[in-house]
């Protein structure tokens, strides 16, 4: 071939992609030049043994990106003025950042396989070891639901055993809930950007979700007030320690107002604590201010590891607890024993409070990566999160946006996977599953350069 002869590794993902991922390299490089003539795309095609349409949707993309301009008659040309995006070295599919998937960081200081490796040993090496890894009571056994109510108290004061229940994860915790508390029909207020998950269970319960206008601080109490005079709902969900997604913190005086709201109108308080171990300083949970009609769920997911797939549940008697096990029977069958025994011994010998410390501590440095790389922008965001929440500047909307981080190989979740109702042009962000500080920063300013060049600077009419 004449001007421009690519070589495409045999690699994951779609092969048009490939194409772009490897001319935005040689631009970078200078190996295509300004102004360079590429090869007319059927030639192209047969070089790299692809079809056709292959070679028209990576040039489609490649314009899309500002990469090449296009006229007819005369083919495909480098792009004179180079787009920004050409100049950053555009990842191949091992080099991808996910910042679509929710999850604590695993920093080394947390030594998590070490403490994983330790306490299996000393378990299977504890007397009764073999019968905890027998089928057990679906509310979780009394040795476990002890040592949760043992953590819980921290944030939550004393609370009794038998109001504790030991669930396999946040989602058949608030799955099990939803069913105690809802039947077909039934309305359920929830903040107007919501946890997907709950979404997903609520629907499955033909529960109707009511949306309640939200703040920088959280669900707006007078939303919430009209709601319950409206609509009479059965039940409030939220999440008021680092909302996800918003990340926003309820006050301690909004979270009085909304339990005395949620009291005097008979609905019961859904509170998704998932982020509240991270912060310190959190205010009360809604469980120590309205124990007797909140449903608290504190998963390990969000601030231990996800592999763990352990939530501790507390109810508001023992009546609700028989209930909820009853559903996660039928959901679950119970919590894995020796998930669930490994959580306890980590609570005993303080290693629980450890690994939060730790990733409480990368939270923090990773958001100082992210507030140097997004400077100018409107970003929400805790440091003790490992989310952020991101306004898009005008004129980006959310799907175009997406779809130009995809292409760049970052991942990101646009606001319509939250929305209860019209959807804002923003996405969250989430910082914990970059492996490591340099694929952060990496990702981050793909982020940084893509919001600062809209599609009018990067794009191109042919």
């Amino acid at each position: 071939m004449e001007s421009w002869s690519p070589t495409i590794l045999d690699e994951a993902g779609p092969k048009y992609l490939a194409i772009v991922r490897v001319l935005a390299d040689d631009i970078r490089s200078g190996r295509l030049a300004p102004g360079m003539r590429l090869p007319p795309q059927r030639s192209l095609a047969k070089h790299l043994d692809v079809d056709l349409t292959t070679v028209t949707r990576a040039f489609n993309e490649a314009r899309r990106a500002g990469l090449i301009d296009a006229s007819a008659g005369r083919g495909s040309f480098v792009r004179t003025a180079a787009s920004p995006l050409a100049k950053v070295r555009a990842p191949d599919p091992s080099a991808s950042v996910d910042f679509s998937m929710n999850m604590p960081p695993q920093p080394a200081e947390a030594r998590l396989a070490e403490r994983m490796e330790a306490g299996l040993a000393r378990l299977s090496a504890s007397p009764g070891f073999l019968d905890r890894m027998q089928y057990q009571d679906s509310a979780g056994n009394l040795a476990d639901r002890a040592a949760a109510a043992t953590w819980l108290a921290r944030r939550l004061g004393p609370v009794p055993v038998q109001r504790v229940i030991v669930a396999g994860g946040a989602q058949a915790a608030l799955s099990a809930i939803l069913a105690v508390l809802l039947r077909p029909g039934d309305a359920l207020c929830v903040p107007a950007l919501t946890y997907p998950g709950l979404r997903m269970a609520a629907e499955r319960r033909g529960a109707r979700l009511l949306p309640v206008a939200t703040d920088g601080d959280g669900i707006d109490p007078d939303s919430f007030l009209e709601r319950c005079r409206a609509e009479r709902p059965r039940a409030l969900y939220l999440v008021p320690t680092l909302d996800n997604p918003t990340t926003a913190t309820l006050p301690l005086a909004r979270r009085e107002r909304i339990a005395e709201i949620a009291r005097s109108h008979g609905v019961a308080i859904i509170e998704d604590d998932a982020y509240g171990a991270l912060p310190p300083d959190a205010p009360a949970p809604f469980a120590a201010l309205a124990g007797d009609i909140t449903w608290h769920v504190a998963t390990l997911s969000k601030c231990v590891t996800p592999g763990l797939r352990i939530a501790y549940v507390v109810v508001p008697g023992t009546n609700e607890a028989v209930r909820v096990a009853a559903e996660l029977r039928a959901i679950s069958m119970m919590a894995s024993p020796l998930a669930a025994a490994l959580a306890s011994h980590w609570i005993t010998h303080g290693d629980l409070d450890a690994i939060v410390g730790a990733i409480r501590r990368e939270n923090g440095r990773r958001q100082v990566v992210a507030r140097e790389a997004l400077v100018g922008l409107e970003v929400h965001a805790h440091p003790c999160g490992h989310h952020l929440w991101l306004p898009l500047p005008a004129p980006w909307r959310r799907g175009e946006f997406g779809a130009h981080a995809r292409q760049l190989g970052v991942s990101v979740i646009q606001s319509d996977a939250f929305a209860v109702g019209p959807a804002p042009d923003a996405i969250r962000v989430s910082l914990g599953a970059a492996p490591d500080s340099e694929a952060l920063r990496y990702g981050l300013g793909l982020l940084a350069t893509l919001l600062a060049h809209p599609p009018g600077a990067i794009s191109s009419v042919v």
